[in-house]
C-alpha cells in the first residue's frame, strides 16, 4: 500500500510543482490573463489541454464499458473527431480569431443580437453543470475508489465512499480552477496528458503481453479470435451506434464539440496567433486517432477475460481490468493519472463556465462597466458556486441504464444540436436573420426533449440529431424569409487577418485520409 501512496502523491506533486514553476511570473489580474491565458498558448500546449479536457474518467470508464458490451463500433466517437478538427482548423477558428472572440456566445451577439447570446450562454452553463461535470466527477470517483478501496478502509458503504470521493475531487478541482485560470489548467493538462497516454497504454500492453505469453501481437490475435464480431467497425443496424449515424447526426455533434464548444475552443482562443491555434487543432486530431488504444481496446480485452458476466454493469469493467493486469506497485501512479484526467476536464469546463457567466451574462446584463479585476473576482466566485452544483448533481448519475458515456452523449444532444445549427447558420448563411435563429434554437431544444425523453419514438438518438439539424434549418430559413429584423447595434470585425498555417490543408487532408483508412481496415 505504501508504493500506491508514493506513486499517487509523487506524480500529483510533480504536476503541481511543474505548473507552479511555469506560472511563477504570471499574474492573473486581467480578464484576458485569467480566461485566455494571456494569449500565450502554443500548438502542443493547446493540443495537450484539448485532449485532456476531452479524455477523462467518463471515457476510460464509459467508453471501455461500452466497447466491452458493444464492440469496436463505439470507436466512431473518437476517430471521426479528426475530421471535425480539420474543418474547425480550416474554417471555424480563422473566423473566430478574426472577430477577436473570447466566448462562443459572443459570436452570436455579433451575428444576431444580445438576447440570443444570453440564452445560449445560459444553455451552455446548464449543459456543463448538469450533464458533463457530474458525470466526470462520478466516473472519476469510481476509478479512485477501485484503487484505494476507501469503503473498506473506513468501514463505510460503497455509495457513501463514492459521495465523499466526489466531494473531495470537486473541492480540489474548484480550488485549481479558481486560483490558476486557463493557463494553469493548460500547463497542468500537458503533463497530465503525458501521464494519461503512458498509463493508459500500460493497461492494454500488459494485458496483451500476458494473454500472448510474452508477445503483444499474439495476445491481440488471441483476443480477436476469441470474439471477432466485437472487432467489426460497421456493426449491425440495431447496434448501440449504427454505422449509418456517421451520415446523419454524429458529424454534426463532432463539429460542435471540436469547433464550437467553449470548453474546447477556449484553448484556441488563448493561442499566440492563428498558426498556433491551427497547429493545436491538427495535433489534437492526430492524438484522437491513437486514443482508442486507451479507451476502446481495453474494453475488448476485458470481454476476453470476463465474457458477458458484467453486461448489466459495464461501467465497472475498466476498474476490474486495471486490478487484474496492473502490478500493485503501479496502482498509485495510475490513480494519480486518473485524478489528473478528472481534474483536467473538471477544471477546464469549470473555467469555461465561469468565463461564459462573467463575459456573456454578468458583464452584458448585470454590470456593463465591470472592471477586469471585478470580472476575475466574479469568475472565481462563480466557479465555486458551479462546482457546488455539479457535486450535488453527481450522485444522481449512478444508475445510467446504457452506461455513463451513452448517458452523457444523449444528454448533450439537448444543447449541442440546436446551438450548433444556429452557429453554422451564422457563419455560412447570411440570409438567416435573428428571428430565424431564435426560432431554430427554440424548436431544436423542444424537439429533442420531446422525441428523446417524452415520446416513445423508436429512432436512435444520433439519427434524431440529424433530423433535428435539418428541421432547424428549415425553420430558420422559413422564419427568416417571412420576417425582418433590425439589429440595434452593428459590430465590426477586426480589420487585420492573421496569417494561417501554411501546412494546414495538407495536414488536414492526411488526417481525413487516415480516418477513412481506419474504417476500411476494420470493416
Amino acid at each position: 500500500m505504501l508504493s500506491t501512496y508514493l506513486g499517487f502523491f509523487g506524480f500529483t506533486l510533480l504536476v503541481i510543482f511543474y505548473t507552479s514553476y511555469k506560472l511563477r511570473k504570471d499574474k492573473f489580474t486581467t480578464s484576458e490573463g485569467y480566461f485566455l491565458a494571456g494569449k500565450s498558448l502554443t500548438g502542443p500546449i493547446i493540443a495537450g489541454s484539448m485532449i485532456l479536457t476531452n479524455i477523462s474518467s467518463e471515457h476510460l470508464i464509459g467508453m471501455n464499458g461500452s466497447s466491452y458490451e458493444n464492440g469496436i463500433i463505439v470507436i466512431a466517437w473518437e476517430v471521426t473527431s479528426a475530421i471535425a478538427l480539420v474543418i474547425a482548423a480550416i474554417f471555424f477558428i480563422p473566423k473566430f480569431l478574426k472577430m477577436g472572440l473570447t466566448t462562443i456566445p459572443e459570436f452570436l451577439e455579433k451575428r444576431f443580437d444580445g438576447h440570443i447570446r444570453s440564452i445560449v450562454a445560459f444553455l451552455l452553463m446548464s449543459s456543463f453543470v448538469i450533464t458533463l461535470l457530474p458525470i466526470v466527477l462520478y466516473s472519476g470517483a469510481i476509478n479512485i475508489e477501485s484503487v484505494f478501496d476507501f469503503s473498506n478502509m473506513f468501514g463505510i458503504s460503497n455509495e457513501a465512499s463514492l459521495v465523499y470521493t466526489v466531494l473531495t475531487i470537486g473541492i480540489i478541482g474548484a480550488f485549481y480552477a479558481v486560483f490558476g485560470g486557463l493557463k494553469a489548467i493548460a500547463y497542468s493538462d500537458s503533463l497530465n496528458g503525458v501521464g494519461l497516454m503512458l498509463g493508459g497504454l500500460l493497461i492494454p500492453a500488459i494485458a496483451l503481453y500476458q494473454i500472448g505469453n510474452g508477445d503483444i501481437f499474439n495476445g491481440l490475435r488471441t483476443v480477436y479470435n476469441f470474439a471477432p464480431a466485437k472487432f467489426d467497425i460497421i456493426g449491425k443496424p440495431d447496434s448501440v451506434l449504427p454505422f449509418s449515424v456517421l451520415f446523419t447526426g454524429l458529424m454534426i455533434n463532432q463539429l460542435y464539440f471540436w469547433g464550437m464548444n467553449q470548453s474546447i475552443i477556449q484553448r484556441a482562443f488563448g493561442a499566440k496567433n492563428l498558426i498556433e491555434a491551427q497547429k493545436g487543432l491538427i495535433y489534437t486530431g492526430v492524438l484522437k486517432l491513437f486514443v482508442p488504444i486507451i479507451i476502446v481496446l481495453p474494453g475488448l480485452i476485458a470481454f476476453y477475460y470476463f465474457q458477458d458476466q458484467y453486461y448489466e454493469t459495464p461501467d465497472l469493467i475498466y476498474p476490474l481490468l486495471v486490478k487484474k493486469v496492473l502490478p500493485t506497485y503501479l496502482y498509485g501512479f495510475f490513480a494519480a493519472i486518473i485524478l489528473g484526467a478528472v481534474l483536467s476536464t473538471f477544471n477546464s469546463v469549470l473555467n469555461s463556465a465561469s468565463t461564459i457567466f462573467c463575459l456573456d451574462i454578468y458583464k452584458k446584463i448585470i454590470d456593463k462597466d465591470a472592471s477586469d479585476a471585478k470580472l476575475v473576482k466574479y469568475g472565481k466566485l462563480s466557479s465555486v458556486i458551479l462546482a457546488a452544483i455539479a457535486i450535488i448533481v453527481a450522485p444522481f448519475v449512478a444508475y445510467a441504464p446504457d452506461g455513463l458515456y451513452m448517458l452523457l452523449q444523449e444528454l448533450n444532444g439537448i444543447f449541442f444540436i440546436p446551438i450548433s445549427s444556429i452557429i453554422i447558420a451564422g457563419i455560412f448563411f447570411k440570409q438567416i436573420n435573428t428571428k430565424g435563429a431564435k426560432a431554430g434554437l427554440f424548436f431544436g431544444f423542444t424537439f429533442y426533449i420531446l422525441t428523446t425523453f417524452v415520446l416513445d419514438i423508436n429512432i436512435h438518438f444520433v439519427h434524431l440529431w440529424g433530423i433535428e439539424f435539418v428541421l432547424n434549418f428549415i425553420i430558420m430559413f422559413l422564419v427568416s424569409r417571412y420576417s425582418t429584423t433590425k439589429k440595434a447595434e452593428v459590430y465590426k470585425e477586426k480589420l487585420t487577418e492573421e496569417k494561417p498555417w501554411s501546412a494546414v490543408n495538407i495536414a488536414g487532408a492526411i488526417l481525413v485520409f487516415l480516418t477513412i483508412l481506419i474504417y476500411v481496415l476494420l470493416s
